[in-house]
């Protein structure tokens, strides 16, 4: 397996950002980490998103790597034979974790990522370098480190069960910096979704094309971007990568947290 190739900015983003300023991703790093944060997600038509961009404060400065400002990302998450991860998303529970590896396909570079919610709603995300060649498999290391997370968490439901790929998502990601809250937005799009299935079972795979996820990473108050969002008739909606796209994949499973976003947007 090979990631998807480099990928340039869509034309329609390089219009609507082209004024902003660019920022370096070292700076990026300092200024806004964020590794615990609230998130909130937006699904919205990708002809609504040019409006949405419009209305940004002309301060917000863009991520800029030699001169791209869209990356294409590869995710590959891992669950339990009984989907532990995906059900506690599902019935919710208030205390769960996700596991994946993420890789940007430009740099060649691949973290091991386990992301912990608490019983405040806070997420926090732990990360390990990991060699792009493993990132389809967890190795004994990447085991080690996932149960030393869980643990530390005090997270169950992993602990003795076989973790294994079930899922890649690839998408391009675009990274906005707002400075007077050293807060964070992206844009993701190009989204598309594929099943990992052990033995010979065929891959199921599901692109969208016109659909643009926005997903703000801020403290416990809303960040501008939110505000703008909210002027335009967008309110956060409940989707997960990982969870909704095993949905919308797999018909048997329970669906009912993201009904109204497969209904809308998962076609």
């Amino acid at each position: 397996m090979s990631p998807a190739g480099a990928a340039v900015l869509d034309p329609s983003l390089d219009v609507a950002l082209a004024g902003l300023a660019p920022i370096g991703l070292a700076e990026l790093t300092e200024r806004a980490s964020l590794l615990t944060r609230i998130d909130r997600k937006y699904v919205l038509p990708r002809t609504e998103l040019e409006a949405v961009l419009g209305d940004l404060d002309p301060g917000v400065r863009v991520l800029d790597i030699d001169g791209v400002r869209s990356s294409a990302y590869e995710s590959v998450y891992f669950d339990t034979p009984e989907l532990t991860s995906f059900l506690m998303a599902a019935h919710p529970r208030r205390r769960r974790f996700k596991i994946r590896t993420r890789t940007y396909v430009d740099s060649a570079e691949s973290y091991l990522e386990v992301k912990t919610r608490g019983g405040r709603g806070v997420t926090v995300k732990d990360r390990l370098p990991y060699a792009v060649d493993d990132r389809a498999t967890l190795t004994p290391e990447g085991r080690q480190y996932a149960d030393y997370v869980l643990d530390a968490a005090d997270i169950t439901g992993a602990e003795g069960q076989e973790l294994a790929p079930t899922l890649m998502t690839r998408y391009l990601r675009t990274t906005m910096f707002l400075p007077q809250s050293c807060s964070r937005a992206t844009i993701d799009t190009g989204l598309s979704w594929s099943t990992l299935s052990p033995g010979d079972t065929p891959e199921e795979r599901l692109d969208l094309p016109r659909v643009a996820i926005v997903e703000t990473k801020s403290g416990a108050r809303a960040s501008a971007v939110d505000r703008i969002l909210w002027a335009h008739g967008h309110r956060p909606a409940t989707i997960s990568k990982y969870a909704t796209g095993m949905a919308a994949l797999h018909g048997e499973l329970p669906s009912n947290k993201w009904a109204p976003v497969l209904r809308r947007y998962f076609h």
